[in-house]
């Protein structure tokens, strides 16, 4: 009877206790892709991806490049991150739900130490719609509530978006809408690019003080800007005309920063190795971008 080389066993390399053998299936394979953005925020760079997945960097790599290509991750210069069909980009309520939960304690220590009605809203193609409304009883006197929307050039909040657009991104996006509805609105298209042109030079501040070419609210409004551009705005509205808005513009600017530091902290830690302020290139892709302010 012959005998076993034992010699040779002993030698062959053993897996690890901990870890588990590679999924065999390309989807297997996209799935432990996809779960490693554990936020809907989530920026991973390929190393990042091959660390978290276990799988070969040229493996990640591959499957990465078809699922930017399929639109399940886009790619920007903050590395990748989930695209519209992982966001379940139709479904709006679910998409905010992590920035308002982010926002909120900021939101209501802005009312707190102003007293003033404090909006969250977002960008949904042309319109602005109203994620948060926070305030006493003046709130309930202004016609904005939650869930609600309007055009996006109605208000300082949206308007603050639109100034985190390119003019040709501000056209295909309001332009048609502008344009049909110019005597209801008091809008042309040269005054709203007028506009956000003076708002992109005041550091991203969108202040109305008279609400007639709006919902009413008098107003003062910045973008929270992301990765991708600007993903919602903070509004906060005084009780009368008579409250100078200047005065508040810095704490409706620090709170969009603030806010944007926590959902996107890959922006501060690109800011610091640029050694300048938050903000990030264009990337290729969709009407969302991000206007340089570096």
């Amino acid at each position: 009877m012959s005998s076993v080389d034992t010699r040779s066993l002993e030698a062959a390399p053993r897996p690890a206790d901990d870890q588990k053998p590679l999924p065999p299936s390309m989807v297997e394979r996209m799935t432990l892709i996809l779960d490693a953005f554990e936020r809907r925020s989530s920026r991973l760079n390929l190393e990042e991806v091959a660390q978290r997945t276990r799988l070969p960097r040229s493996t990640a790599h591959r499957i990465l490049d078809q699922l930017v290509k399929l639109d399940w991750l886009d790619h920007g210069s903050l590395g990748y991150g989930l695209g519209r069909r992982a966001l379940g980009f139709g479904d709006s309520g679910n998409n905010h739900a992590e920035l308002r939960s982010v926002a909120n304690p900021y939101l209501h220590e802005l009312h707190m130490r102003t007293g003033m009605v404090v909006h969250l809203s977002a960008l949904d193609g042309a319109d602005e719609i109203f994620l948060d409304k926070i305030g006493g009883r003046f709130a309930g006197k202004l016609a904005s509530k939650v869930g609600g929307r309007c055009g996006a050039h109605w208000n300082s909040g949206g308007r603050a978006m639109l100034a985190a657009l390119t003019p040709e991104e501000v056209d295909d996006l309001v332009g048609e809408r502008i344009r049909a509805h110019r005597g209801e609105e008091g809008w042309s298209l040269p005054e709203l690019h007028q506009e956000l042109n003076r708002i992109r030079q005041h550091y991203g501040l969108s202040i109305d003080r008279s609400g007639r070419r709006s919902m009413g609210l008098i107003s003062v409004g910045a973008a929270i800007v992301g990765p991708e551009g600007p993903e919602a705005a903070v509004c906060l509205c005084p009780p009368s005309n008579a409250v100078p808005l200047e005065r508040y513009a810095p704490l409706v600017l620090a709170t969009t920063r603030e806010i944007s530091n926590e959902m996107y902290p890959e922006l501060q830690r690109l800011a610091g190795q640029r050694g300048g302020r938050s903000g990030a290139p264009r990337v290729a892709g969709g009407h969302r971008r991000v206007l340089r302010t570096a």
